[in-house]
């Protein structure tokens, strides 16, 4: 998911690539009925479809401004799904600590496998401050967000993801002066609603 997701993020805007990863808590619930047998009604399924076709309009495939990396970040979205599904089916003896060291180690051997295909730029003492600054913000989202999931409620959990659209379209702004367009406001806004639809219909069926 890492891999993916900066593989995007190095080609289009961060905006972009955030909005795209709003679909992760439609993707969970689709997953989670599907392989984890946990019951979704057809409301919830109608709003991942529809939270899908907003995906659709961000990637917007087929329309001028289109970027093949978009699809880095949908790859992202199905790696993160994978990840917090298997995260919810651990045992609570497996330790957070060690979940995280693990997945660090594997994009440690994957980016020393995959060096020798890449041209090495010699970084300045201001981009080693900031790739390491990256790598601990990585390790501690990682952990905070595998805690979140092994002891909280999903369905409480999940929209603070989309806090990170506002973080992603200030900080874009900010930093990149990166302005998202129509498309990646109108697709955001699909996939942010109905992912937030899907926990308010799963939090009434909880309480029935």
């Amino acid at each position: 998911a890492a891999i993916f997701f900066l593989s995007a993020l190095a080609q289009i805007p961060l905006a972009n690539v955030t909005a795209i990863l709003q679909a992760v808590p439609l993707t969970v619930t689709m997953a989670a009925a599907l392989f984890m047998r946990e019951p979704v009604g057809w409301r919830r399924w109608l709003a991942i479809v529809v939270g899908f076709l907003g995906v659709i309009v961000i990637v917007s495939p087929g329309v001028e401004g289109f970027s093949v990396y978009s699809i880095y970040a949908v790859a992202a979205v199905l790696c993160v799904t994978l990840r917090d599904i298997a995260t919810r089916k651990l045992s609570n003896d497996v330790p957070t600590s060690l979940v995280a060291l693990i997945t660090g180690v594997a994009i440690t051997l994957y980016g020393a496998i995959m060096l020798p295909t890449v041209s090495w730029i010699s970084l300045s003492g201001t981009h080693w401050l900031l790739v390491s600054l990256a790598a601990v913000a990585i390790v501690f989202g990682y952990v905070f967000s595998v805690l979140a999931m092994r002891t909280g409620e999903t369905s409480f959990i999940a929209p603070f993801r989309y806090t990170a659209m506002l973080w992603a379209i200030g900080l874009g702004i900010l930093l990149f002066d990166d302005w998202p367009d129509f498309l990646t406001l109108i697709g955001t806004a699909t996939v942010v609603a109905t992912g937030i639809y899907s926990f308010h219909r799963e939090k009434i069926m909880s309480t029935q």
